[in-house]
């Protein structure tokens, strides 16, 4: 467990979500040593939050038996758009946040240098250093989850945009007069393929009279629907799941030759907790689609595939930035 060395050499990577903190610690090799989950608690503001962040950051180190004294820096991916530089969130909706000085303030209260990016880029971060090898000069990571967020690494460094909103893939418009998204817009990728919008669509229809094993499984109003359900209905031959699931990989595929069109990287990386559990359903119409959609011969020698770090992402990506960034 703990390295009795008494040197700073390990690292925090925390994940700061609408609904839980994750904090992870990692051994100068990026090894997770343990992590620890809590609710953000949005509801109580960003100085309630950021305190929720220290105690689980604290409860973390305590867990793998390491002091402070251990730990060189923490990287934090939060959602929304965040000034790297200054390590500040612009602007997160999903927490109703508006500048909000988090370097500034986590620092004080942890004592440590820390270091802020986006959640999705982090992840990209993560999914970039250890698990592809050699490293290519550039990815995007595509992760489907509640949202759907987006993740560009070029030259092997997070790229933001200029006004630090790069990689808003969920919100490229897919159906130009499809169902609504949470941004306001119409035909979001998100509004047609995140686990919200795939929850929606099967509850609506369950309403008008669908028949599925989902029911069975969770009584007729679907609470607690997990993507994990999705795949056991799958497995119990569930042909109107399977469809949803199937619409769902042909608007991935649409939204992957985008990319491939827009930005032609090495590397395309799904990820989030619908790839964790459905990857082997939707991969193969993923890429076909992909193929279909792509321009002639911008797709060759571009390699789609899924992600193994799941819920890791983040933190393993948080990681990382504090590691080079503390250099």
């Amino acid at each position: 467990m703990a390295d009795s060395n008494g040197k700073r050499d390990h690292f925090i990577g925390v994940d700061l979500g609408g609904t839980k903190i994750l904090a992870g610690v990692f051994t100068p090799q990026l090894k997770c040593l343990g992590k620890v989950k809590m609710s953000t608690k949005p509801e109580r503001g960003p100085e309630g939050v950021l305190e929720r962040v220290t105690r689980c950051v604290q409860e973390a180190v305590d867990e793998c038996d390491l002091t402070f004294d251990n730990i060189k820096a923490v990287g934090i991916g939060a959602p929304g758009a965040v000034d790297p530089e200054e390590g500040r969130i612009i602007f997160a909706p999903n927490l109703k946040w508006e500048d909000v000085p988090l370097k500034r303030v986590l620092e004080k209260q942890l004592g440590l240098p820390v270091f802020a990016e986006n959640d999705c880029n982090a992840c990209a971060l993560g999914v970039y250093e250890t698990e592809l090898d050699p490293k290519p000069r550039s990815m995007v990571g595509i992760f489907l989850g509640t949202g759907i967020g987006g993740g560009i690494v070029l030259d092997g460094k997070p790229y933001s945009g200029f006004n630090r909103t790069a990689g808003e893939i969920g919100h490229m418009i897919l159906e130009v007069n499809g169902p609504k998204c949470g941004c306001g817009n119409k035909g979001c990728f998100e509004a047609l393929a995140s686990r919200t919008a795939l929850f929606r669509k099967i509850q609506t229809a369950v309403k008008d009279g669908q028949k599925t094993v989902l029911t069975d499984m969770l009584g007729p109003d679907l609470t607690d629907m997990k993507s994990g359900d999705l795949r056991k209905a799958l497995r119990r031959g569930d042909k109107f799941v399977e469809k949803v699931i199937e619409e769902a990989a042909e608007y991935t595929g649409i939204a992957v030759a985008n990319v491939i069109n827009l930005l032609n990287p090495e590397v395309i990386v799904l990820g989030g907790g619908v790839m964790d559990q459905l990857a082997d359903e939707m991969m193969s119409i993923i890429i076909e689609t992909a193929r279909d959609y792509a321009l002639t011969g911008t797709i060759k020698g571009i390699e789609i595939i899924a992600s193994k770090l799941g819920d890791d992402a983040g933190i393993t990506g948080a990681a990382v930035l504090a590691k080079r960034e503390s250099k």
